[in-house]
């Protein structure tokens, strides 16, 4: 009975290893998703009765745990190096024939390849089944993220039959594809959390995640680009990775053998167009020389492989007819013009809109109704415009003039002192001002009022149940249930958001009141000074403008936005709700000075501590946050995959860097010194 379970196990196992290697990797599935599903929940109820047979690569495992509290450093058996870097044929040209010479001129083949733009990471295998994946971390040791790796449907956990080596290693790249990317950032936007900047930045802030869980959600993906192993099956590269792809590896089909320099330049004109169909991010492509025997005759540089180089793509760019410029008034009233374009495909998404930002931008670029615009997006999640293409204006064409009224309620706008931007001064009486303002209110980092988005802050907003951000207190089921597109259950989920809001924490109160130029690191500042509401209405303005990043306009719109009836009415009947007006009695126990007039920038990923985490570790010492470098930075707390623009800006500026293990030992000695040893930050492909 025991051997017919164990057997069954096993069959299912490997049923389900063989159809998640059809789906992912072929796309070529062989059943449907429900057969599926019944198949994985058969086997998750005979482990679950059989628990002896556990086995932490079954199938039934890639949604991970909630175990890891922590990565292990892991030293790299093999250095991974990084790439030197070439951003034009001419110099991917002067490198192939470097190449030609040291081999004297042996006959040599170049494999082209991809050079996808995610995050390094390196995985072995022992008889045919997964041991370890660790990240690219300084290069000669990264962060051990087995389980999270082990969520990621299209890495093998066991291969499919096949001559692998008994061991070996593979590297490749982890990456968000577009389609993931583009909703993971609209749930962040909706929660109003800080949007990822790229691809690339998501899959690394993922893959450092401390819950295999929450990875598992964000349906990473890999390709792999590189076999090593004391007993390959191959003495060159490209049949080694047509092998690796035949165990059950993603290797991207874009891989070609090339046998010339001219085929080396089509190979660049062709994937300069086409890489923009591709549903996951890329940023180059790599070409490597294809005996192993000439790679090691060849060998490296202090930094990088001279067998290998990088060739990185110019920012992505189009030229598209505007249809026409929008006007869009915002939660705090400003006005933005939007270009609305004919649709282009950048970057893996289709643009459609891009902002012009103000009335200044419109007037720099000169632009024209019916103008063709340059539109750049460069990687980067949000399009920008760059130029105008002038000789394609149709004569005659007219400036584009900015709105003298809001758009909306047709109010007269007002220039904001000092600011390129335009205003609608009716604040309580404009639609897409206070219905912005129920949202930001209800968003996750403010009082997390969970079923209240856009839509439904509208249709609060035109039932006429909601016009002040208190109204929202005064709502109830019965109210709600009578709402269409509300039903009983979002109207339960919002009633029991509105109760437990009311024990969202005081700093977090002042930033969801939308304090004109208060935002979220201002308004714990604001709070964290003041301690109560009370206190804070009774201020000056030369009291708040003393308050660290309080200035003088600031302090003046705080004061202002007190002393408005509308908004110490709702402060009013916000606090008769029982919405929480001080500091809890935590917030208002000593802190350290161990940071006390330092000014800090975090960047990259870190290992012991999220960046929420150290952003207030900061505030709790007495130090500053920032969110740029300049000469006013104290230095900047370094993580993992620390941006190069940032690294050579503070080389610029001599802004000194420091490693998460020092900046723990500067907060408390003991626990620096408890910490693992620092990992670097560069960022590579191998």
């Amino acid at each position: 009975m025991s051997e017919n379970i164990k057997s069954k196990i096993d069959a299912l196992r490997s049923e389900l290893h063989r159809h998640n290697h059809s789906y992912y990797i072929l796309n070529t599935p062989e059943i449907s998703d429900k057969e599926y599903d019944m198949l994985l929940k058969e086997l998750e109820k005979l482990e679950n009765e059989h628990p002896e047979y556990f086995d932490p690569l079954s199938p039934t495992q890639r949604v991970g745990s909630d175990l890891t509290k922590g990565f292990e450093h892991i030293i790299h058996a093999r250095p991974m190096m990084s790439l030197s870097n070439s951003y034009s044929i001419q110099e991917v040209d002067e490198w192939f024939d470097r190449i030609r010479k040291a081999l004297d001129g042996e006959k040599f083949s170049i494999v082209g390849e991809m050079k996808f733009d995610g995050t390094s990471i390196s995985i072995t295998y022992k008889n045919g089944r997964l041991q370890r994946a660790v990240t690219r971390g300084d290069g000669t040791q990264g962060d051990d993220v087995t389980a999270n790796v082990k969520t990621i449907r299209s890495v093998p956990l066991q291969l499919q039959p096949g001559d692998w080596p008994e061991e070996f290693e593979i590297r490749g790249e982890i990456l968000m594809p577009w389609e993931v990317f583009e909703k993971l950032n609209a749930e962040r936007a909706y929660n109003e959390e800080p949007l990822f900047a790229n691809p690339r930045n998501a899959a690394s802030g993922t893959l450092k995640m401390q819950d295999p869980r929450e990875v598992a959600k964000r349906h990473l993906d890999a390709r792999f680009y590189y076999l090593l192993s004391d007993s390959l099956p191959f003495d060159n590269h490209y049949d080694n990775m047509e092998a690796a792809k035949r165990w059950g590896f993603k290797v991207s089909k874009a891989m070609r053998l090339l046998h010339s320099l001219e085929e080396v330049n089509e190979y660049i004109d062709y994937w300069d167009v086409n890489r923009k169909e591709l549903p996951v991010a890329t940023d180059g492509l790599v070409f490597k020389v294809n005996s192993l025997r000439q790679q090691l005759n060849l060998g490296y540089t202090a930094k990088s492989p001279r067998w290998a180089i990088a060739f990185k793509f110019n920012p992505e760019n189009a030229c598209t007819r505007l249809r026409f410029v929008s006007f869009e008034t915002g939660r705090m009233g400003i006005v933005t013009p939007v270009a609305n374009l004919e649709p282009v495909l950048l970057s893996g998404t289709i643009v459609k809109r891009a902002s012009l930002h103000n009335d200044d931008i419109i007037q720099e670029l000169d632009i024209h109704q019916g103008d063709w615009l340059y539109v750049e997006k460069g990687g980067e999640i949000i399009p920008k415009i760059t130029g105008v293409e002038v000789s394609k204006r149709t004569p005659d064409a007219p400036k584009i003039q900015f709105v003298t009224n809001c758009p909306i309620c047709g109010t007269k706008l007002v220039r904001i002192y000092g600011d390129a931007a335009w205003c609608c001064p009716n604040h309580y009486g404009c639609r897409p001002q206070i219905t912005g303002k129920i949202e930001h209110f209800c968003a996750r980092r403010m009082m997390n009022i969970d079923g209240i988005g856009e839509e439904t802050a509208e249709l609060l907003f035109d039932c006429g149940l909601v016009e002040r951000i208190a109204d929202l207190y005064d709502l109830t089921q019965d109210k709600l249930e009578k709402l269409d597109r509300i039903g009983e259950k979002t109207a339960r989920r919002i009633i029991e958001g509105i109760e437990a809001s009311k024990q969202v924490p005081f700093e977090r109160v002042v930033y969801a009141l939308s304090i004109p130029n208060v935002g979220e690191t201002t308004a714990k500042r604001l709070a964290a000074s003041v301690k109560t509401m009370e206190h804070m209405l009774s201020m000056s303005v030369e009291e708040l403008t003393a308050i660290p990043d309080v200035g003088p306009v600031i302090a003046k719109c705080i004061y202002d936005y007190l002393r408005d009836p509308v908004c110490a009415d709702n402060i009013r009947r916000l606090t008769e709700a029982g919405v929480q007006m001080s500091l809890s009695a935590d917030k208002l126990a000593p802190k350290g000075n161990a940071l006390e007039g330092k000014t800090i920038v975090i960047s990259g990923t870190f290992t012991h501590h999220s960046r929420d985490e150290y952003k207030n570790i900061i505030e709790r010492e007495g130090g500053k946050n920032s969110g740029s470098i300049s000469k006013k930075t104290s230095f900047v707390l370094a993580g993992e995959n620390m941006g190069p623009a940032k690294r050579e800006k503070c080389e610029k500026l001599g802004i000194p860097l420091v490693s998460e293990d020092e900046f723990l030992a500067m907060i408390n000695p003991e626990e620096g010194e408890a910490a693992n040893q620092e990992i670097g930050q560069s960022d590579s492909l191998f």
